[in-house]
C-alpha cells in the first residue's frame, strides 16, 4: 500500500495547527509501516491523502479521479474555526463553508480530528464516512527535560519566585486572545507569555489595539520552536488557552505531552477526554479563568499534568499511525 499525501503551500501554512498535523501525518504512517509519496505527479500509489483546500487542491483530486484511484480528505477546517480570525473571516465564512462542503464531497472517506468536528461536518450535511483520528502527538518530543525549562526561564529572564502563564497560538480572537490579555491585567503579578505570530496586515483592528495596548506583564516573542518552545510548555507554570472554537487544538495536546497543567475553555472540541479537575480545568469566562489560574498558582488547586499525560498517550503517533493503516484498509476493501 502506497499513500500520496499532499499539502498545497507549505511554507505559507507550515506553522499553523494544521500544517504540524501534517508532519505528525508523515510520521504516524511511517510508524505504522506505510509507504508515501508527497509528489504530487505520482501515478504509483493506491490511496490519495489530502490535506488542504487551494486551487491545485482540486485538480490532484481530478488527476486521482482519472486514475482511478480513492480519495480521503483530511477534514481539518471547518467554517465554525475559520470565522473571528483574519480580516473579513466573518463575511468570507459562508463561501468558505460552501468551498469546504463541494471538496469534501469530492472524497470517498472524510477523516477529522476529533468526534466535535465530525458532528459539525455531518451537519453540513456530508453523507460520506466520516472517521475521527487525532491529529497526534509525538510523544518523545515534549518529554520533559530540567535543561530545556531551565533555557525558558533563562531566556525570558524568569527568577524561580517568578510565576508565568503560557498561551500558544495564531494572534486570533477565536483563540481567546483578549480574554488571555484581560486575565493577564487582572494578574500583573503574574508574567504571560503568548507564542504565535502572524503578519499584521492581516489582523482587525480589534486585535491590534488590544495587542498595542496589553499590560506590561504581557509578552509576544513571535513564533517559538526547538527546546525553547518545549521548555516553555513544561517549565511555565500553567497552560492557559480559551479558545473559542478548535476542531482538536494540537498545542493542548503538547501541553498534555509536557504534563502541564491546563486550564481552558469548556468547547466541544476537549468533550471526548477532558475532566475538569481531573486531566485539566474548564471555565467559561475571564472570571473563572482568572479564579482557576489564581488557585493553579498557589497550589490550593491540585496539578493535572500525570493524568493529562495518559490522554496524550492516547493520542502517541504510534495509535495515529495504526487508525490511519485501518482507514486505508477499509477503504481499498
Amino acid at each position: 500500500m502506497k499513500v500520496l499525501l499532499y499539502f498545497e503551500d507549505e511554507q505559507l501554512i507550515r506553522k499553523s495547527g494544521v500544517g504540524r498535523a501534517f508532519e505528525h501525518q508523515k510520521r504516524a504512517l511511517a510508524s505504522a509501516g506505510i509507504e508515501y509519496t508527497t509528489d504530487p505527479r505520482a501515478t504509483d500509489y493506491d490511496i490519495l491523502h489530502i490535506n488542504t483546500y487551494g486551487v491545485n487542491s482540486g485538480f490532484v483530486v481530478r488527476n486521482a479521479r482519472k486514475l482511478g484511484k480513492p480519495v480521503i480528505y483530511h477534514a481539518h477546517s471547518t467554517k465554525e474555526d475559520f470565522m473571528n480570525s483574519f480580516k473579513l473571516s466573518n463575511l468570507l465564512a459562508p463561501f468558505v463553508k460552501y468551498r469546504l462542503v463541494s471538496l469534501y464531497s469530492s472524497a470517498d472517506v472524510l477523516i477529522t480530528p476529533t468526534p466535535y468536528s465530525k458532528r459539525l461536518l455531518e451537519s453540513y450535511g456530508l453523507k460520506l464516512p466520516i472517521y475521527a483520528v487525532s491529529n497526534g502527538i509525538d510523544l518523545d518530543a515534549y518529554e520533559v527535560k530540567e535543561e530545556n525549562s531551565a533555557a525558558f526561564r533563562e531566556y525570558f529572564g524568569l527568577s524561580k519566585d517568578d510565576k508565568v502563564v503560557i498561551g500558544v497560538g495564531l494572534l486570533f480572537e477565536r483563540k481567546g486572545l483578549l480574554d488571555f490579555l484581560e486575565v493577564a491585567k487582572n494578574m500583573p503579578d503574574v508574567k504571560f507569555i503568548w507564542f504565535g505570530d502572524i503578519s499584521r496586515l492581516l489582523l482587525p483592528g480589534k486585535i491590534l489595539r488590544a495587542i498595542d495596548n496589553c499590560s506590561d506583564n504581557v509578552i509576544f516573542p513571535g513564533y517559538v520552536t526547538g527546546k525553547l518552545m518545549k521548555g516553555a510548555y513544561s517549565g511555565a507554570d500553567a497552560f492557559f488557552f480559551p479558545s473559542y472554537e478548535e476542531n482538536e487544538g494540537i498545542v493542548v495536546l503538547e501541553a498534555l505531552a509536557s504534563r502541564q497543567t491546563a486550564v481552558l475553555r469548556d468547547i466541544g472540541a476537549y468533550d471526548a477526554w477532558a475532566v475538569h479537575g481531573k486531566n485539566c480545568y474548564l471555565g467559561h469566562n475571564v472570571k473563572e479563568f482568572e479564579t482557576m489560574l489564581r488557585s493553579v498558582l498557589d497550589g490550593s488547586l491540585p496539578r493535572t499534568g500525570e493524568e493529562a499525560y495518559k490522554v496524550a498517550e492516547e493520542r502517541s503517533i504510534d495509535q495515529v499511525g495504526r487508525q490511519l493503516r485501518a482507514v486505508y484498509k477499509s477503504l481499498i476493501k
